[in-house]
């Protein structure tokens, strides 16, 4: 089936702006992750055009202890290799061994051509000749999988000679920055059928040390560079792709290489990372019924498909190695293909199914409002691998994922003659993921619920053989629960419009048979307009301010903050140079509406001077800030300066008096208050607090922008309320 040819980078290189017994075996495996702190990372040299070797400057890693890596252990372990044997001659195993069996690549006389450099897009001097090992690696992996099903050593001596032909040809990788798609790509996959034929006899011991020094000496220093320095540009005018195929790369090197640093490099930078091939990131929202809107979704459906068929590959490789990514932040990556799965597929006739859609922007202005409808329909061969693993591994309901997975069964694989897209994924899951149906499905799980215009949204995940859901609340943690719902199929989400004041608290069941299932974990959900923080600012001595809601959430002051008379009582000085209030981490993760109140007094006008700025550096926050150019500004957001949803006021801030501020968020809608007084509103702001995620840097009078000054002034009685409170509030907040 021919894929897509759509991921060429055309934009500036520097532009301005698993079975019970299988998974028991699994969870008891050690997660070996070391803390990406303890990398030192060294930026290095190169932009468009340039030739990237081996011999170019890299990242320096630490070495890092042996790690018992489990082998083999990429995409394909033993068991799984014993499972495709036992099946092959069964349908639907057996159609996509049909498949297998009869393409070009997995031919024991397939004949490769190395080259000593590789090309993917234009230099201005070479043309490009990728084509060569997109399709050499494709066929080393092919005839890796054909022989380990059929035992024929015809297609293992391929597979040899693919790889040791290769491993003393290549020197370098070049073109212009389309380079890391080639070596990302393609590395992974040609890493994948070296991990296969390791166990071979007949690859000698000498050949597989020159392929692994291949890989890790030509392919790795361009991925793990790319993700340090992404060409020099703002971290968000890359594609959530290109992170991905680097961080593909860089994992699959790690265990082919025994090299526990370079696994946990890859780990950490998809929980983590900077650019958009975090999770969270490449997840850019999450609608409700955790349908996790992609962020290459307002591009084009080719892309969106091909951050599923990336991501999925990542997370087997890792699980492989006892590491669950699958399930990391709560299923993220399934809300991603869920979203992804939905999107392309036909509802009826010849109508896709809709799904929401939040606008999206970068450091390129592209400014996408609505959902891309080019290439939708893309089929990779990508959804056997998701939908086995939730599904028939882990007994959740992934209801449009499994459905791409039976529209692309018997899932193929690229083939000679087609175009680079198709080469994307290594396909034939179908033979290589499928697995019997598993015997009973998990309990409803991972059920969360956030306030959003007073009323609490709650998302969970289903069970694999449900019919439907019931919805319960209690006022009393571990209940006795009160249903409030029954029948709730697609979307798994309830809106609680009869919730009380107060803390609620939620559990789901499953209907399954006819039969009620237990409960899911609990959400608790509080509702109305409590303290969630209140720092007086009362204290005399000490670094530490109090926080009177008895929650906890101390201020603590730092960089020669100190104590002056206030408006009320005490406040703290911030002397413009050093001085901040930092407050807990995470401080918001559970909030939705919200209002942050607090007096202040400005000594000197400066651009960008934070009132308060909450968030994990430049990618993420939610800031006050007192003049921005000519006015005072809020303005929050997940991607970045581009990104932001802001209020402006029509002036700064007053300089040399008290001024009370106020901001408040009820569903989408944002108000900025000066004295008791709208001053303006946004009715598009979807990023409420929770959606920020963690974020260890949240801030009194400092900026997440290190250039940005300090607040030069005082501030007193700062509070933060769970739900909005109403303008009249406000009001009475200021004239108190």
């Amino acid at each position: 089936m021919t894929q897509p040819n759509n991921h060429v980078d055309t934009s500036p290189a520097f532009p301005t702006s698993a079975d019970n017994a299988e998974l028991a075996q699994h969870l008891s495996r050690r997660s070996f992750l070391y803390s990406l702190s303890a990398i030192a990372l060294t930026a290095c040299g190169g932009g468009a055009g340039e030739l990237l070797s081996a011999a170019a400057p890299r990242v320096a890693v630490r070495a890092g202890a042996p790690t018992p890596f489990t082998h083999p252990g990429l995409l394909h372990t033993s068991a799984d290799f014993t499972r495709m044997a036992a099946k092959y001659t069964t349908s639907p195993w057996s159609d996509s061994w049909a498949l297998l069996i009869a393409n070009g690549h997995a031919q024991s006389t397939y004949s490769p051509s190395p080259q000593a450099v590789v090309y993917r897009g234009s230099d201005g001097v070479h043309a490009e000749n990728y084509s060569k090992l997109m399709n050499d690696a494709a066929a080393a992996y092919e005839c890796a999988v054909r022989w380990k099903i059929s035992g024929n050593t015809a297609y293992a001596n391929t597979a040899v000679l693919i790889m040791n032909q290769w491993s003393a040809t290549l020197t370098a990788i070049g073109g212009d920055t389309n380079a890391l798609l080639a070596a990302g790509i393609y590395g992974y996959e040609f890493a994948n059928a070296g991990e296969i034929m390791r166990t071979y006899s007949g690859w000698a011991a000498a050949d597989q040390t020159a392929f692994k020094n291949m890989m890790s000496g030509i392919f790795y220093p361009i991925c793990t560079d790319f993700l340090v320095r992404h060409n020099n540009t703002d971290w968000t005018h890359y594609w959530a792709n290109w992170d991905l195929c680097a961080i593909a790369c860089i994992l699959a090197i790690g265990v082919l290489c025994d090299d526990g640093a370079k696994f946990d490099e890859a780990v950490n930078y998809f929980k983590t990372g900077g650019g958009n091939g975090r999770i969270f990131k490449a997840v850019y929202y999450l609608h409700p019924g955790y349908l996790g809107q992609w962020q290459e979704s307002g591009r084009d459906q080719g892309h969106a498909t091909l951050g599923i068929a990336l991501g999925g590959a990542i997370c087997e490789m890792a699980w492989n190695q006892g590491v669950d990514l699958y399930g990391y932040d709560n299923n993220r990556f399934l809300a991603g293909a869920e979203y992804v799965a939905k999107s392309n597929l036909i509802q009826s006739g010849t109508t896709y199914y809709t799904v929401p859609y939040i606008k999206y922007n970068n450091v390129d202005n592209v400014n996408q409002t609505v959902f891309a409808t080019g290439s939708q329909g893309t089929k990779r061969f990508c959804w056997a691998l998701v939908y086995n693993h939730y599904v028939n591994r882990m007994g959740l309901a992934a209801p449009y994922s499994k459905q791409f997975a039976t529209v692309v069964q018997p899932e193929g694989g690229p083939n000679i003659g087609e175009t680079s897209g198709a080469f994307d994924q290594l396909g034939f899951g179908t033979l290589t993921c499928l697995r019997d149906p598993i015997a009973s499905g998990a309990l409803p799980s991972g059920l969360t619920g956030y306030v959003t215009a007073g009323q609490p949204v709650l998302s969970w995940w289903g069970s694999a053989y449900a019919t439907s859901y019931n919805v319960k609340r209690a006022t009393v943690s571990g209940g006795p629960y009160t249903t409030i719902q029954t029948g709730i199929t697609d979307l798994l989400t309830y809106t609680d419009t009869t919730a009380p004041s107060g803390t609620n608290y939620y559990v789901v069941t499953a209907i399954i048979s006819g039969v009620e299932s237990a409960v899911s974990n609990q959400a608790t959900v509080i509702t109305g307009t409590p303290l969630h923080t209140y720092l007086t600012f009362d204290e005399s001595s000490g670094t530490t301010a109090a926080d009177a809601t008895g929650l906890g959430h101390t201020g603590t002051l730092n960089g020669g903050a100190s104590w002056v008379v206030g408006k009320k009582n005490n406040a703290v000085s911030l002397n413009g140079s050093t001085g901040y209030v930092s407050l807990p981490a995470n401080l918001l993760t559970d909030v939705g509406d919200f209002t942050i109140a607090t007096w202040v007094y400005w000594n000197t006008a400066s651009n960008w001077q934070r009132i308060f700025d909450l968030g994990d550096g430049t990618g993420q926050y939610m800031y006050l800030t007192a003049k921005n150019g000519s006015v005072m500004r809020f303005a929050t957001t997940i991607n970045g300066g581009n990104g932001e949803q802001g209020i402006n006021h029509t002036a700064a801030l007053a300089v040399g008096q008290w001024v009370h501020v106020a901001v408040t968020l009820s569903g989408q809608t944002g108000t900025l208050y000066v004295n008791g007084a709208s001053v303006g509103s946004n009715t598009s702001m979807f990023h409420a607090p929770f959606r920020l995620g963690s974020t260890s840097q949240n801030w009194l009078g400092r900026s997440q922008f290190s250039a940005d000054p300090y607040f030069n002034g005082k501030i007193d009685d700062f509070r933060i309320y769970r739900g909005a409170l109403s303008a009249s509030a406000i009001s009475t907040l200021y004239t108190s």
